[in-house]
Formats: C-alpha cells, sequence, structure tokens
C-alpha cells in the first residue's frame, strides 16, 4: 500500500467504436507525475480511427436524434448514480493519473455527478416557444414556433487539469440533448475518461453507438476537427489550439475554453487576512494548472506590504507532498515540461527585476507555491498564462489604475475584487472585461450550475448545463397554416 490506494496494478483503457471495445498491442503508457510509476496505458490511435468512430456516431446521431426524452433523463440520471457507487475507484484514476491531491480528486467525482444531475433536470426545459406571427402588418395569422434539435454527432476533447468533470461538461448535454458524441481525452488521463464512458455505454438505459472514444493528439483531434460529419467541436484547452480549430474546423460550430490570465483587485478597504487566505488556494489549488488559476493580484498601495508578507505566510502554511494523503493541499505539476516553463517563468521574471518573496524553487519534485513581488505590466510573467502554482503581485494607487490593468489582459476569463465598498463592487461588475465576476473572493470560483465561459483569447461559448445544452442544439423554427 502507498498512502490511501494500492496503484501498483496499471489499468488499460481501451478504444470505444461505439458499443464496441477494441485493444491494440501498440499502447502508450502513462506514470504518475509524483511516483513515477506506470499507472495507466491506452491504444495508439490514427486519423483514420477517428474518422471511424466519427462514422459510427453519424449512423447512431439517427437514433439518437428520435429517442424518447424521459430514456435520455433516465440514462444520465443511472449514469450520475453509478459513478457515485464508484467514488472510491474515479478518486483513484484522478489521483494515479495527473496527481490530483486526494481530497480534490474526491470532490472531482462528486463534482462529475453534480454536472450529469443537473444535466438531467435542464433537460426539461429544453423547448422553445409560440410567435406572433402577425405582429408586424406585414404578417398574417399562423401557427408559428420553435424548437431545439440536435445537431447530430459532436466532436468533444478535454483536457488534463480536470480529466473526469470537464469530459461531464461535454458528453452529457451533448447526448442528452439527442446527439452522438466521439470523444478525445488529454493523453495525460485516459483511463478516467475511458471509465466514465463505459458507465455511459454500459447503462440499461444507453443510446447504441452513441458514445465513442478514441485517444491520441494533434492527428487524431485534427481528423475530428476538420472532417465535416461533426456538426459541433466543443474544446478545452490552450489558446494556441484553439486558434488552430478554428483554422481548420470549417463550417460548423465551435465552442472553445481558453485560456486565462486570471487577475483580482485587494482594495485598501478589503478584509486582507480574509484576502490572503482565499488568494493563497486560488493561486495554487491544483498547483496553479486551472484556467482560472489566480495569477495576478493588484494591490493598493496603502496596503501591498501587508498583503504581500499575509499571502506569503498562508502560503507557507500549505501542505505540500503525496497527492494520495488526505491532507495533502499541492502536490506535482503534470510533468517536466511544466516544472522546467515553471522555472523558466520565474528566472524571466528577477531578470526583469522581480523578486521571489517566497518559494521558486522545486522540493522533493514539487514546484513549491511561489509569490513574486515588485512586478510591472510589462514583466512576461503577468503578459501570458503560466499554469503553474505562481502569482504575482503588482502595486496600484487606485480602483482606476488596478481596472486599466486587469483589463489590458488578451485574455478575459474571469476577474475579481475584494473591497468593502459597495460603489466600487457595483463599478467592477460593469468595467470588468471578462465572462465571469466575483466580488470578495478569487476568481477561481466556478459553480457547475452556473455559464462559464470567456471572451477575447479565453475562448467561445458558454459550459454549464444549461448552456451548453444550447451549444449542441439547433433552432428549428416551424410555421403552420
Amino acid at each position: 500500500m502507498f498512502g490511501i490506494f494500492d496503484h501498483k496494478k496499471a489499468g488499460s483503457a481501451e478504444i470505444l467504436f461505439g458499443s464496441t471495445f477494441e485493444s491494440r498491442e501498440s499502447r502508450v503508457e502513462i506514470k504518475n507525475p509524483y511516483t513515477k510509476e506506470i499507472v495507466s496505458s491506452y491504444p495508439v490511435c490514427s486519423a483514420a480511427d477517428a474518422k471511424k468512430a466519427l462514422q459510427i456516431a453519424q449512423s447512431a446521431s439517427k437514433e439518437s436524434a428520435k429517442s424518447p426524452l424521459y430514456q435520455r433523463i433516465k440514462w444520465l440520471e443511472d449514469v450520475a448514480q453509478k459513478l457515485r457507487e464508484r467514488e472510491n475507484l474515479f478518486t483513484k484514476l484522478i489521483v494515479d493519473e495527473v496527481a490530483k491531491p486526494y481530497a480534490f480528486a474526491k470532490i472531482e467525482v462528486e463534482r462529475c455527478a453534480e454536472t450529469i444531475e443537473l444535466t438531467a433536470k435542464e433537460l426539461i426545459n429544453l423547448h422553445g416557444e409560440t410567435i406572433a406571427t402577425d405582429a408586424m402588418p406585414s404578417g398574417r395569422e399562423a401557427l408559428a414556433y420553435y424548437k431545439r434539435v440536435p445537431v447530430g454527432v459532436s466532436s468533444c476533447i478535454t483536457p488534463f487539469n480536470f480529466p473526469l468533470n470537464l469530459v461531464a461538461h461535454k458528453i452529457a448535454p451533448a447526448l442528452g440533448a439527442g446527439n452522438a458524441v466521439v470523444l478525445k481525452p488529454t493523453p495525460e488521463a485516459p483511463l478516467c475518461a475511458f471509465e466514465l464512458a463505459k458507465l455511459f455505454v454500459e447503462s440499461e438505459y444507453a443510446i447504441t453507438d452513441a458514445l465513442s472514444v478514441v485517444y491520441g493528439d494533434a492527428e487524431v483531434g485534427g481528423e475530428l476537427v476538420s472532417n465535416p460529419i461533426p456538426r459541433v467541436v466543443s474544446f478545452t484547452g490552450s489558446a494556441q489550439v484553439g486558434r488552430i480549430i478554428m483554422q481548420n474546423a470549417g463550417i460548423k460550430k465551435v465552442s472553445l475554453e481558453l485560456g486565462g490570465n486570471a487577475a483580482t483587485f485587494i482594495d485598501k478597504s478589503a478584509d486582507i487576512a480574509d484576502a490572503a487566505k482565499k488568494c493563497a488556494f486560488g493561486s495554487f489549488y491544483n498547483s496553479g494548472q486551472v484556467c482560472i488559476s489566480l495569477q495576478r493580484i493588484y494591490v493598493h498601495d496603502a496596503i501591498y506590504d501587508v498583503f504581500a508578507k499575509a499571502l506569503a505566510n498562508e502560503a507557507k502554511e500549505l501542505k505540500i507532498g503525496s497527492p494520495y494523503e488526505e491532507n495533502t493541499f499541492m502536490g506535482p505539476l503534470i510533468n517536466e515540461d511544466a516544472v522546467l516553463r515553471a522555472k523558466r517563468w520565474v528566472a524571466s521574471a528577477i531578470d526583469e527585476g522581480a523578486k521571489v518573496l517566497y518559494g521558486g524553487e522545486e522540493v522533493d519534485g514539487i514546484f513549491s507555491p511561489t509569490v513574486m513581488v515588485d512586478v510591472r505590466d510589462d514583466m512576461q510573467i503577468i503578459c501570458e498564462e503560466v499554469f503553474a502554482p505562481i502569482v504575482s503581485l503588482v502595486k496600484v494607487a487606485s480602483y482606476e489604475e488596478a481596472v486599466e490593468k486587469i483589463n489590458a489582459s488578451p485574455y478575459g476569463l474571469q476577474y475579481s475584487i475584494f473591497t468593502n465598498s459597495l460603489k466600487d463592487a457595483k463599478r467592477f461588475i460593469d468595467d470588468a472585461e471578462a465572462g465571469g465576476v466575483v466580488v470578495n473572493d478569487i476568481p477561481t470560483v466556478r459553480f457547475d450550475i452556473q455559464p462559464y465561459g470567456g471572451i477575447k483569447h479565453s475562448g467561445i461559448g458558454k459550459e454549464g448545463p444549461k448552456w451548453a445544452l444550447e451549444e449542441f442544439t439547433d433552432v428549428k423554427s416551424v410555421v403552420i397554416f
């Protein structure tokens, strides 16, 4: 036994061509980022495999579209129930494959079940409305209405940082809306996605061949994007890849949840202790590997030094170590390349004049929570998404200066403000150029029931069950005389 789980036995993901499981001799092995032990593997796939999966989905989409709503609701409810019954298994898979600390892996399983359940509830409200065609002089009386219909086939591509819940945020509404889906999960966590997919295809309420799973990187992903069969491409990942998808997708709906450069403003009226505690969580949760991880903190110059010290003290208190221990807050980054990038971010900032107040080093294979001070707007460390446990503090003289600097980013996912001024809180809601705004907490806050998605380089479209169902459906207008 090691920590909580016995993870000596590696699991195997398989290709899922509709209802058929297929293995391959050629496989890619996945190592736990902390223990470096092999924990899972997946079969090597090609563009031909992706094309085959899309063709199966195209045939299955006809049955999916005709399936009764109650069946799809029962399907999602059944999957959510079985997921809850297998909480320990899925928690273990998340810890094994991406080294997310046990406590947060367990929370992700719970959130995944909730996402699927919320989607089932929202399906009841997936309807249109009647339209008064005689409202204008040029019109005439008729029975007119619109309804929402499934798009047909959806390609879903998911990332490593939430390898279970972000899969559910795509495939649950896509399948629930009556589509067929081809899923390409992150190469870092193939088994998480495969085991979740099995719950869907093995359910007694499953629609035959409605879900396929293939694996790989650019070759497989490129086929899922450029092939004319899918009518929706739903992708969560980097802005760089999102740009490539936009260039190659052709005429189809594209939903992109891309990078962020989340920021907050600490006003001089804020509760410093409360803000520091919350900012430490938002900056270092999941080792900073979150699109809405707190990266930039703009602090009023009247409280800058006091806040910086409080934040550093909070960082020191975080439990860093094995992700298999129940009380661990932060484990390792996803791989060695991510560690090297983090080191380069810090070195670059130091060369440009910033200072490390706390952290900045790799300790026992884990890059430590890092607080950077004396950071300026022109430094690379706050201009791009770092995706590491690094937060930068910038001194500002006013609310206006803070908002101007926050909005200067090409990203616009989520921002926040800490203030006891109701006037400034209301101003910030309107002034912040982002898809989401949080008052008196970190921009890392996300409730799965809410709409989630950014503006500018942070993406197109919204997630959250209600809004994702709109992404995976089309509006059909009907007129009857």
